[in-house]
Order: structure tokens, then sequence, then C-alpha cells
């Protein structure tokens, strides 16, 4: 007797079709050069689309004359959009702008199908990356503070209005106050365990100095390929994807200079342009990592048209963070990223840009000026003046330290077995060395 074959059947979910669209407002002030070019920004938020596994069936572009409070739009975009979405069978609207509650509730309406503003659709994305228990402390503390605001679209449907003495609330009224006490009282919460894994992280932090380890910090717009350059640089094995937001959670790694000194390297979150609010305040444990840095790598994709604008936004959070090049002891050194794929003159042009400004410029897929980008960064660690150690044939230990702990940039042989160094070490490294090792000759000489 034959067996029928089974029938293996796909349970999954079909993914949600998504019209997005980006709204252009009336420019502000701004310059041509200033502004964001539209098809970039609608590029970027359909792959802020595609992070979240949507099927973008349609995009518009659509400029705003005046802007309509309670919906946006006028009357006949919300026509007009509102045709697209019964064609196509969207699912869900996906506006590359940031709505209040009420235009969000119309706009449901209006289109007959789920509305998601930029604010939510990143801190969906930022939900479902999140892998530390930090991390998604993080998240959640965003997304109640986001979503405090709009408790009124989840209860329209209840009685809103007062009971007759005028003193009583509906049952609207007392189930919107509970759920604002309710997400009040989780945000002092996470608030609080935010505050343990701060303290946790600053003795971390005050731990590391202890060694002491210089610190390098990775920022950069989302999928400007810093995740790709900290592996390049670390030999770390760090998520890559093409993807918006492929890296939530920091990563710190031992990298190991040019001449032997080893610093910390730490990949970061990627900003993006109008990062929400919320975010900024809810990362800002993590985002420490970048305050605290010795030197902070801004690394940058120069194969995209948008570098320009994207570079500005990243200031504009660097600014907010107070990481500033004016900053006492800061060092921000921008990093061209992705310069294999730009050709020609084109080329030439970004390399005599790079060389006029100070910027490095490196390829983290082959490699391609990663080298001398690690020495500048050990330049840039060395500004302590280098001492001349004379060490005995017997004084292993000591050189081995001065391995670990320093960067030495020359080293003679003598007849004795004993060794003539030039190195450099920190202020704190250089007592440390001069307690463990009290008898060897250590004297400071003119850089």
């Amino acid at each position: 007797m034959t067996k029928t074959p089974s029938k293996s059947f796909d349970t999954a979910a079909p993914a949600l079709k998504a019209l997005v669209i980006h709204p252009v407002r009336p420019s502000r002030g701004q310059s041509a050069l200033e502004a964001r070019d539209p098809k970039a920004r609608l590029e970027e938020a359909v792959g802020l689309a595609l992070a979240l596994d949507l099927n973008v069936v349609e995009t518009v572009i659509a400029p705003l004359r005046a802007i309509t409070p309670a919906t946006l739009f006028g009357k006949g975009k919300i026509e007009e959009f509102a045709a697209i979405c019964e064609v196509e069978g969207v699912d869900v609207a996906v506006f590359d702008d940031q709505l209040t509650p009420i235009q969000q509730r119309n706009l449901e309406k209006g289109l007959n199908a789920k509305v998601v503003d930029r604010t939510g659709l990143i801190l969906e994305i930022f939900a479902r990356r999140a892998r530390t228990r930090e991390g998604k402390l993080q998240v959640e503390l965003a997304r109640l503070d986001y979503e405090r605001s709009r408790l009124v679209r989840t209860w329209t449907h209840l009685e809103r209005q007062r009971g007759g003495t005028g003193n009583t609330g509906g049952p609207g009224e007392t189930q919107i106050e509970l759920d604002r006490r309710l997400i009040r009282d989780n945000i002092l919460k996470l608030k609080r365990e935010l505050d343990e894994v701060r303290r946790t992280r600053t003795l971390h932090r005050s731990a590391r100095k202890k060694v002491p380890y210089p610190t390098v910090a990775l920022v950069g717009y989302t999928n400007a390929g810093k995740s790709t350059l900290f592996n390049r640089l670390t030999e770390a094995d760090v998520l890559v994807q093409d993807m918006l937001f492929a890296t939530l959670d920091p990563t710190l790694r031992t990298l190991k200079l040019p001449d032997g000194r080893p610093a910390i390297l730490s990949d970061t979150v990627g900003f993006i342009s109008d990062l929400p609010h919320e975010l900024v305040e809810a990362f800002r444990a993590t985002l420490e990592e970048v305050q605290q840095a010795d030197i902070v790598l801004h690394v940058r994709d120069v194969s995209n048209p948008d570098t320009d604008a994207q570079a500005r936004d990243v200031q504009t959070v660097l600014a907010e963070l107070k990481v500033t090049a004016e900053d006492d002891g800061k060092t921000i050194l921008e990093v061209w990223n992705k310069i294999d794929l730009v050709e020609g003159e084109a080329r030439e042009e970004l390399e005599g840009r790079a060389r006029r400004v100070g910027a490095s410029v490196v390829s983290a897929v082959t490699g391609e000026g990663c080298l001398e980008l690690l020495k500048r960064v050990a330049d840039l660690i060395d500004d302590v003046p280098p001492v001349a150690l004379r060490l005995a044939a017997e004084d292993g230990e000591a050189l081995a330290w001065i391995y670990r702990h320093g960067r030495v940039m020359t080293r003679d042989e003598e007849t004795d077995g004993g060794q003539r160094l030039v190195a450099r070490l920190d202020s704190q490294a250089l007592g440390r060395f001069e307690r463990q090792f009290p008898g060897v000759f250590v004297m400071q000489i003119a850089d």
C-alpha cells in the first residue's frame, strides 16, 4: 500500500501591505544645501518599513502647502491616499513624519487602515532588535512615553460625558485615568531599573579606567557601516546586515593599535534624522559610552548622495548629548567609509576633500585605509611625552607589561641581553609601572 505524501503548509502570517508617504513640509529658513532630499528621505522611510518586514506596495512624496491640524493633509489628499489603500489592499499607512494623536486617529478613519508615524515605526524596530536587558528596558521606557500621549485613541469608544452633578467622570474618564496611572507607575519603575544599569555601567567604566585603556566610540548614521568597520578593526563577529538599525545593543571589544598599545572600541546604535526625543532620552545610559570616550569616530557613508545631511543629523544628536569637538579632552575624527563604492573623478574629489578637512578615507569591506586609521587613532591617543627605559635581560615581565599597557616607539637590543626602549605611557600607567618595577630606569624625554 503506497502512502500519500504529506503536504506541508506555510503557517507564517503574510506580510502586511504598506503605503509609505513622505510629507514635504514647507521649508522654514533652511537653505537648499541644508534641506534633506525628499527622494532620499522616502527611500529611508521605505528602509524602515522593510526592517519591519512590511510589504511596501506604493510610495508617495506629498508636498504640504499648509498643515491641517486635524489630519496634517487636506481633504483632497486624504481621499487620494484612501483610494490607493482601497485599490492596493493596504493594511498599514506609514507617514514619514511625527503625527499628533488626533491626526493619527483621524487618518486611520479616513484611510480605513492602520496608521503608523515615523516615531512609532522606529520604536517598533527597536523593540524587535533589543537583545540585552538594558536595551529592552530602554525601548520599553521610550514606548511608554510615546503611548502616554496617545491614550485618547484607545478609549474614544467609551462614554466621555460627565455625570449629572458634574463631579463624577464617566467610564471613559475612569479608564483613561487608570491607564495613565499604570503607565506613570511603569515609567517610574523602568527609570529606577535603568538608574541601576547606569550605576553598574559606571562601575565597569571605573574598573576599565584602572587598567587603564583609552576608549574609542563609533558613532554615525544608521547603516553607515559601523559594525562592519568594528569587525574589521577588532576581528569580531558583530551582526552585519544591510538594514537600518541592525545594531541596537552596544558592543565593546579590545582594539589592538599599532606598536602594541590596546584600546577599547565600542559599537553603538546608529543615529537617524528626526531621532525621536523619547529614544534619545531612553538611550542616555547606552550613549554614555560615547560621552566618556577619549576618541569618537564619526563613521559616514560617503557613497550615499545624502551623506552631508546625514552628517549634520549625527552632529545634532552629538550636540544634544554634549559631545562636541570643543569639549576638553574630546577628539572627534570623521571616517569616510564605503570609498570602494565611489569611482573615478568622484573618488578623487572625495579623497581631496578628506585631506583638506582631516578625515580618514576607508573601506570597511575591503580593509582599504583601515591600517592608516589605526595609526591615526594611536597618534591621537599618544598625547603624552615618550619615556626612555633601560631593561635588564631578566626584566621580561616588565617588557611584557609595557607592551600591554603602552605603545613602544623604538626598541634596541644591547650586547648583555638588555633592552633600551622609547615608549609612551599615560600618567596612570607610568605611575603603576614605576611602583610595580622600581628597579627599572625611566626617564622622560622631549617629544
